[in-house]
């Protein structure tokens, strides 16, 4: 009998260390994740077709805003600095709804898209450039119309009163699809040498305008609900072990889903309407912070923010140097994110995570 407790204990005993070096892997894995963003902005402040070497950058930093009047220190301030503050606020916002609806709908397929943020924003956009032709009007229209289809789609979705997830992720996809008719018509309607031009680059998504005032407009919407999200990670987690089992932990299904599609409306709405329709991010995005960090969404979220801003950088940086124009970003991120996808499909076992 001694002899078998002694033998159990010295088979368990190797378990211990492993455990505390997977802990520690994880929190090595986390704190690079958490400061990726930060090397990766620094690095795309001298990328691009204007050479511009790391000390050089790092001396108009130090010199400060408006201390130095040179062409390069305006290459700094006003072109690459508020892209990459734009693009880290627009892949992060993406990344987090994305990952926040998965675990509330419980559906590896799920991102902001599909309750047609992208199609009502789209529309909204499509609608200013025929009527307005001013980029206020494109960037309020967008995002007014982009929350307008979440609540189409919350409320065509819950028409039954015995509504479940899966007919909400179809409201939304009867309303994207709508919109996306819509935004067709308005082609249609469009000057063939003005307006449709505008239209088209709009909908393949770009940074290559955004300045300080679109980093001013989409911070407010951003911020509410990436916070919300965040602060809310915990009700997440408890809703994606099943509706059942929250509400017999006192937990209000419907009211923190509802919540949670509010806060990623906003979001994704004041990224879609300064970006344009950037799609893969808030897919892929959660699936690699899941590979990196398990399934709880208290560590999954902030990781969804900082990989989906990294993610974002390196495609912009990418979209300003393989051509001698600027490639759209929705190009490159569908061109990254399909075959991608395959292979995290592949890795998965199908998206099955807890294999």
């Amino acid at each position: 009998m001694a002899a078998t407790v002694t033998a159990t204990v010295k088979q368990n005993r190797p378990n211990q260390p492993a455990k505390q070096r997977d802990q520690r892997k994880k929190v090595l894995i986390y704190t690079a994740c958490i400061l990726a963003p930060f090397l990766i902005f620094l690095i795309s402040l001298f990328i691009g077709k204007y050479d511009l070497t790391l000390g050089q950058v790092l001396a108009i930093l130090k010199a400060g805003y408006g201390n130095a009047a040179d062409a390069k220190a305006t290459v700094i301030w006003e072109v690459r600095m508020p892209r990459a503050l734009v693009a880290i606020l627009v892949g992060g916002a993406l990344a987090v709804s994305g990952g926040a609806l998965q675990g509330v709908f419980r559906n590896p397929l799920v991102d902001s898209g599909i309750l047609g943020v992208s199609a009502g924003a789209g529309f909204g956009a499509c609608l200013a450039i025929i009527l307005f032709q001013n980029t206020g009007a494109i960037y309020l229209l967008a995002f007014a119309f982009g929350l307008l289809a979440v609540f189409l789609s919350t409320f065509t979705g819950r028409i039954y009163q015995n509504s479940t997830n899966i007919s909400i992720v179809l409201g939304g996809v009867i309303i994207s699809s709508i919109f996306t008719a819509l935004i067709a018509f308005t082609k249609y309607l469009a000057d063939p040498y003005r307006e449709l031009p505008a239209i088209t680059f709009w909908l393949m998504g770009s940074l290559a305008t955004v300045d300080y005032q679109d980093l001013f407009f989409c911070l407010g919407p951003i911020a509410v609900g990436v916070i919300g999200i965040m602060l809310m990670r915990w009700k997440i987690n408890v809703i994606s072990i099943g509706d059942k089992e929250a509400q017999s932990l006192g937990v209000n299904v419907d009211g923190y889903r509802f919540l949670v599609i509010i806060f990623t409306a906003l979001a994704t709405a004041g990224a879609v309407c300064v970006s344009g329709t950037i799609g893969w991010i808030g897919l892929i995005i959660p699936h690699i912070a899941r590979m990196l960090m398990g399934n709880d969404n208290r560590k999954i979220l902030p990781i969804c923010f900082s990989l989906g801003a990294c993610f974002l950088l390196i495609v912009d940086d990418l979209a300003r140097l393989l051509t001698g124009g600027e490639m759209p970003i929705g190009i490159l991120t569908s061109l990254i994110g399909g075959p991608f996808y395959i292979y995290l499909l592949k890795k998965t076992n199908g998206g099955n995570w807890t294999k």
